[in-house]
């Protein structure tokens, strides 16, 4: 069965595992989800659970025998354990408009040969004989709040309300995490 869960990031931590080695470790607290709907593949084309964690609510797919052992209304434990391998989801932080610069990696202008004021900018951005910008240039913008997937991290530790997960996740303190074994 595939182990899944919603949970909330706290705060990062240091871990010290048995050995006494150290290692960073993000804390997320959990509660037991609840099935607010099933989608069948009869009625939806494929098979997925509906849960809802406080007012949030996420769709796991499971397998056609996995939804027929759920009703609406049945509590989900979470079921991951110490030493599971797991993938987890969020939106990452929010960062504003920013250049290029730090946007895109871009390098900027040299800081002399008569370069006053420029050392941040994209430099051309047509080029040759065209007369408008091209599509698809890499520009300023927004950056961050976009949905982020963390692969291969693993659980530390399990409690019945929280677990400590290897390394860092995606967002802010308070994100909503989607967290599946893999």
């Amino acid at each position: 069965m595939t182990k899944f869960t919603l949970g909330i990031k706290k705060q990062m931590m240091s871990f010290f595992a048995p050995d006494g080695k150290m290692s960073p470790a993000t804390l997320v607290m959990t509660a037991p989800l609840k099935v607010a709907d099933i989608r069948t593949e009869e009625k939806n084309g494929y098979s997925a659970l509906v849960v809802s964690f406080g007012k949030n609510k996420r769709e796991f797919r499971v397998s056609p025998l996995e939804a027929k052992n759920f009703k609406i209304g049945d509590e989900i434990k979470v079921e991951l354990q110490a030493g599971d391998k797991i993938r987890v989801s969020g939106i990452s932080k929010g960062k504003g408009f920013q250049g290029v610069v730090k946007r895109h990696g871009f390098h900027g202008g040299p800081r002399t040969h008569g370069q006053k004021h420029s050392e941040r900018e994209p430099g051309s951005i047509g080029g040759g004989l065209r007369t408008r910008v091209p599509k698809g240039m890499r520009m300023a913008g927004r950056m961050g709040s976009d949905k982020v997937t963390v692969g291969n991290l693993q659980v530390l530790d399990v409690s019945p309300d929280a677990l400590l997960i290897s390394g860092a996740v995606p967002g802010r303190a308070g994100t909503l995490l989607r967290i599946e074994s893999i």
